[in-house]
């Protein structure tokens, strides 16, 4: 038995859709079929019921964007010490957490600072535990990418704080496979930075990216734009005040911004750590251009693109 968070998200659902072995799962709102568990990261009790006689919890959820540091230390730090907790009183066997690469940099932003709070109470847990630090995700019905691909629709590209940014990606549903091997086995007890494979090459130009993106669209150039860390910056200070009017949270926040615009988002060391000490249990099967083709036709029977 499994327990996941996170299931009713872009990657928690893939997980679950891929998962061959029953599975529990956290879900705010009542849901039929399988097992649901109805609560929150702040549910103490749901998550008990959550991980009772699960051998291992794949801990996906987490807060991406807050209002304030509160915000991301609610969702992300206690959250993950209210997972933790259940775990270990459940005597469940395995722990798999999503961080992020923004982890790595936690001066960058709350976001990172907050999950890199999480790892480090993951690590000091005491269960037999792997971090994932995933880069950029994308795939079939992912929103958070989507403006990306319809400018590279249009013929344009974005280098946010300019052209020397480096990037590395990870397809939906080969995080997912990843999480899933994981949490049978494999490495204890470190901190793995997974991506499409392109890492072990410097990863991705933004330029490069936007170009697959855009032959993945069928367009054979895209004119990709550097954005100056202060343009970056001036846009979410607007889509901040725009908030303030509208009462949701900017897709692009002043915190979001900060971390967007450093030049190294490049994963390193996981895909080749796994592949020399735990041979078979996982390798990346969609690299960039099938993966982001596959997520264009995802994109397009939804009629998004």
């Amino acid at each position: 038995m499994l327990a996941i968070t996170g299931g009713t998200g872009f990657v928690g659902s893939r997980v679950l859709a891929l998962a061959g072995e029953p599975w529990r799962a956290l879900t705010r709102r009542p849901r039929e079929g399988a097992e649901w568990v109805t609560g929150n990261l702040a549910n103490t009790d749901a998550l008990a019921r959550l991980c009772e006689g699960a051998s291992a919890v794949i801990h996906v959820a987490g807060v991406v964007n807050a209002a304030d540091r509160a915000g991301f230390e609610a969702g992300n730090v206690q959250g993950t010490a209210n997972v933790i907790a259940a775990a270990k009183a459940a005597g469940v066997g395995r722990f798999v957490h999503v961080s992020s690469l923004a982890a790595r940099e936690p001066g960058l932003s709350l976001y990172g600072a907050s999950k890199a709070g999480a790892d480090a109470l993951v690590q000091a847990s005491g269960l037999d535990w792997v971090i994932v630090r995933p880069p950029a995700v994308y795939g079939p019905g992912d929103k958070e990418m989507l403006p990306i691909f319809k400018l590279a629709a249009a013929g344009w590209g974005l280098a946010p704080g300019g052209a020397a940014g480096r990037i590395s990606i990870i397809h939906v549903d080969d995080l997912a496979r990843a999480l899933l091997a994981l949490a049978s086995g494999g490495p204890s007890g470190e901190i793995l930075e997974l991506d499409d494979g392109q890492g072990a090459n410097g990863g991705y130009s933004h330029a490069e990216f936007a170009s697959l993106a855009g032959a993945a669209l069928g367009r054979n150039r895209v004119r990709t734009v550097a954005a100056a860390a202060g343009l970056i910056g001036a846009v979410a200070d607007l889509g901040e005040f725009a908030a303030r009017f509208s009462g949701k949270q900017p897709r692009l926040s002043k915190d979001r911004a900060r971390y967007v615009v450093h030049p190294d988002w490049v994963a390193r060391g996981g895909n080749a750590r796994l592949a020399e000490l735990w041979p078979g249990l996982w390798a990346p099967a969609l690299l960039g251009r099938d993966g982001l083709a596959d997520a264009v036709v995802g994109y397009r029977a939804k009629g998004w693109l």
